[in-house]
């Protein structure tokens, strides 16, 4: 018999939002002296939650796992036509379509970030400057392909899939669902970011105290 189950642990949906909140953030800073400092302390952020969810994928729960969520390209083409096709197969956890934002989220996050801080430490000059925009850019483009995904799905499976992010509930059997929500590790995990943003000062981790380098972003104003 279905029932309410859990299926996303704290850590993942810790992650999850938190990555999705400083990608935005970072993204509408890059273009202004004035949050210069926010923007450099969201990319080691998205650094550090990155490095966080790469563990995870290996120690965390059932449904946090990439043993998981990894799919053949067959399937994944498969599930693409399903869903054009209005009849997806159901996944508890992430589905071939969310799997591959995922991993493309990973890795286009790993080099915004890395590019950044490298264009901010004034290595490579203009190359890092032009990777890092590409890939913020192609990130974007992949956020909004995947939240039309989400919505999609969650109209053709009639499950509010934002919802279950937030409360890591779904419906199912209950041998399918996690035993534990791990709160204590998203409460570190939340109170480590907090503290990060609050007292991280990005210049005077720089060459230059006052921003006398390039940041890892396009300073126009």
């Amino acid at each position: 018999m279905s029932q309410r189950i859990l299926i996303w642990d704290i850590p993942t949906r810790v992650f999850h939002w938190a990555l999705a909140l400083s990608f935005a953030a970072a993204f509408l800073t890059a273009e202004t002296e004035r949050y210069r400092d926010l923007h450099i302390a969201l990319g080691y952020l998205m650094l550090g939650l990155i490095a966080f969810r790469l563990i995870w994928g290996f120690a965390g729960t059932r449904y946090a796992r990439f043993t998981s969520f990894i799919f053949s390209p067959n399937e994944i083409i498969g599930y693409t036509k399903s869903l054009l096709q209005r009849s997806p197969k159901h996944y508890l956890g992430h589905n071939p379509a969310g799997a591959l934002a995922i991993f493309l989220l990973i890795g286009l996050t790993l080099l915004t970030a890395v590019s950044g801080a490298l264009l901010y430490f004034e290595v490579g000059g203009e190359m890092f400057e032009e990777v890092h925009e590409g890939a913020a850019n192609v990130m974007l483009a992949v956020v909004f392909i995947h939240i039309a995904g989400v919505i999609v799905s969650s109209f053709l499976h009639r499950e509010n899939l934002p919802r279950a992010m937030m409360t890591g509930y779904k419906s199912g059997e209950p041998s399918q669902g996690i035993a534990r929500s791990f709160a204590w590790l998203g409460v570190i995990m939340s109170a480590v970011i907090a503290a990060f943003l609050t007292f991280y000062q990005p210049s005077a981790a720089g060459p230059e105290s006052g921003g006398g380098s390039k940041s890892s972003m396009q300073d126009k104003d």
